[in-house]
């Protein structure tokens, strides 16, 4: 069995979460009042598949202003009697070390990745195979997704078989796409899992790209910002915000469902101009939405937002509704 193993790369968009562009848009009219109701999917993931390649950064480094919270770092360890922890602080530093010479940030560790990472070493050392995916097994983002509470978009994994964790960080880095993913300068968070098999030991890093974890208000102070600039942008007059008492019921009707446009939002639209959609950014409106909030004879506004981890957004969206009037 070869040292490192890299699978090759395998992209597959997701269909439902394309960023910045408007899943549809339906005009509805009533009398004099004329309704949008602009559905919009504005988060983007990397294939649910990823392997030893590097996904493409999606991230605006320069919007992240919020401190990291890594909820899982204080989780317990998985209770593995075999998995390696020498060898997998040694992966850690060694990661770090090839970061910095460099110039890159290191890593952070993450208890929460580590678990995942040694689940999957688990299951690779059982069936006594190198994969990304063994049968039955979940996706990456899935599986991230089940041991972390960290909000992620962007995620990547090494595989490896070798002697030892020296030499396995060797092989690696040797490897084009599996030092593309140590060297990633988009990532900034790790988990490492290794369990050891007679005489060589089973290596998974998991690699991911974790968000600032915002508070509802949090998130709302960013979307009204962001309406601010739309409106200055426009050359319209500020609008006054009063948010409505059920808006944040609205927009977690969307995140229940895992869809826009749910009852609750089409409720809204019968009086409101309405924008609905998801993002990863809450500071950045959907591309489409200036015309709506250009218009002339808008007044107020008001903001729903609702965070949740959902089938098609397994590591957590922000679902964000603004009703304008």
């Amino acid at each position: 069995m070869p040292r490192a193993h890299a699978v090759p790369e395998e992209a597959v968009p997701d269909k439902k979460a394309v960023r910045q562009k408007a899943g549809r848009a339906v005009i509805q009219g009533k009398a004099v009042l004329t309704v949008l109701l602009l559905v919009v999917a504005a988060a983007t993931r990397p294939s649910p598949r990823l392997t030893a390649s590097a996904a493409a950064s999606d991230t605006a480094s320069g919007k992240q202003q919020a401190t990291l919270k890594s909820a899982a770092s204080t989780a317990p360890d998985i209770p593995f009697s075999d998995f390696d922890a020498t060898s997998e602080r040694t992966l850690l530093d060694l990661a770090n070390q090839a970061r910095t010479q460099a110039g890159l940030p290191s890593l952070e560790y993450d208890a929460g990745l580590s678990r995942a990472a040694r689940i999957h070493a688990q299951a690779m050392f059982a069936a006594g195979e190198l994969s990304h995916q063994l049968d039955g097994e979940p996706s990456l983002p899935q599986r991230l997704a089940a041991a972390t509470r960290l909000q992620l978009d962007q995620e990547g994994e090494n595989v490896a078989f070798d002697l030892n964790a020296e030499d396995g960080h060797k092989h690696l880095m040797l490897s084009p796409p599996h030092r593309a993913n140590l060297l990633n300068p988009a990532y900034n968070v790790i988990g490492l899992g290794v369990v050891r098999a007679p005489d060589r030991i089973y290596i998974v890093q998991d690699f991911a790209h974790a968000l600032p974890n915002y508070s509802a208000a949090e998130v709302k102070e960013r979307v009204a910002a962001a309406v601010a600039e739309a409106r200055r942008q426009a050359g319209q007059p500020a609008l006054a915000r009063r948010d409505l008492p059920h808006a944040d019921d609205a927009a977690c009707s969307m995140a229940e469902a895992d869809q826009l446009g749910t009852p609750p939002i089409q409720q809204l639209a019968r009086r409101y101009t309405v924008l609905s959609y998801t993002s990863l950014y809450p500071e950045t409106l959907p591309a489409n939405a200036g015309p709506a909030l250009a218009a002339r004879n808008l007044h107020s506004f008001s903001i729903g937002a609702c965070y949740s981890r959902t089938d098609t957004y397994p590591t957590g969206v922000y679902w964000v509704v603004v009703a304008l009037e």
